[in-house]
């Protein structure tokens, strides 16, 4: 199933002493970077939120998670101020009030609304519950935020399968077209010769008007062209089925019908293909921007 790379997910729970509210939001990015906001108290669970969520597939991304902490229950820890940090708080905020004439309401309870002036100092088994407390909640956050991507991956391959067959029928389109264009050539060609002979008591060989044709259409064949591009085509629905991210490859194959298309209009002398060939160009530079968004 295709995933989109945006998408959000938000969880509230409780357990262990400590309430919990976790969001997981992300956007389009090349790999995968992932950022995890927590109380300072708490950033030892960083580095497990990142592995939950990697071992949860997700591979692609800028994810941004973010982690409320309330304490509930405070039994086991110890919380003491930190100093040094809470002076150069004091300090700025005696700046500000300084500097913009601000109400002096500085006071204990207003400064200990700023959770980072503590430090809380707990035995090891109780970092081993935090993470089991908060794990339940996480994956609640995690299964909605990974729900939104399958929404989102499937319309996008609902859109994506469509522009595909837009561009495949265009493709058949310029097939058609390009034999045609060989034997009005050759009729136009014949028709110009006997103009141009008439009254006179010549013969135009037949011969050098098949070779001038042969010529011709070596020169505009895209055969080859329309059979790399089928091949393309073929690659792309088949990852289309796949379950894992397919976002790199099926970018990696669109650069190659574009270049297959780039060299059909190089080829091209004819209006009609000229013109499918934009639309083509067109059409790939709209399933480029859908393919953005796809893990």
């Amino acid at each position: 199933m295709l995933k989109s790379m945006t998408a959000f997910g938000r969880a509230v729970g409780a357990g262990g002493g400590k309430s919990f509210v976790c969001e997981i939001r992300s956007v389009n990015n090349r790999y995968f970077d992932c950022s995890v906001r927590l109380p300072r108290a708490y950033g030892f669970l960083e580095e497990k939120v990142i592995g939950f969520l990697r071992s949860g597939g997700v591979s692609r991304g800028k994810l941004e998670v973010s982690i409320a902490v309330e304490v509930t229950d405070s039994v086991g820890a110890v919380v003491e101020p930190d100093l040094a940090y809470a002076e150069a708080y004091l300090a700025a905020l005696k700046k500000l009030r300084d500097r913009f004439a601000l109400t002096d309401d500085i006071s204990v309870m207003t400064v200990a609304q700023n959770r980072d002036l503590f430090i809380v100092t707990k035995p090891e088994e109780e970092f081993d519950r935090d993470w089991e407390a908060l794990l339940p909640v996480l994956g609640e956050a995690f299964a909605r935020y990974n729900a939104a991507r399958e929404r989102e991956g499937a319309n996008l391959r609902a859109d994506l399968i469509a522009k595909r067959e837009r561009l495949a029928a265009m493709t058949d389109r310029i097939a058609a077209l390009s034999e045609g264009n060989i034997a009005a050539y050759r009729e136009k060609l014949e028709a110009r010769l006997r103009q141009t002979l008439e009254g006179l008591d010549l013969q135009f060989d037949s011969n050098r008007i098949l070779t001038e044709c042969a010529l011709f259409a070596d020169k505009v064949a895209v055969d080859e062209e329309l059979v790399r591009l089928k091949s393309h085509f073929d690659a792309f629905d088949e990852a289309m089925k796949g379950d894992g991210p397919v976002g790199r490859r099926l970018d990696f194959l669109l650069q190659e019908m574009n270049r297959e298309v780039n060299t059909i209009g190089s080829k091209s002398n004819d209006a009609a293909i000229a013109a499918l060939v934009v639309d083509a160009k067109c059409e790939l530079e709209k399933i480029r921007e859908q393919i953005q968004n796809l893990e």
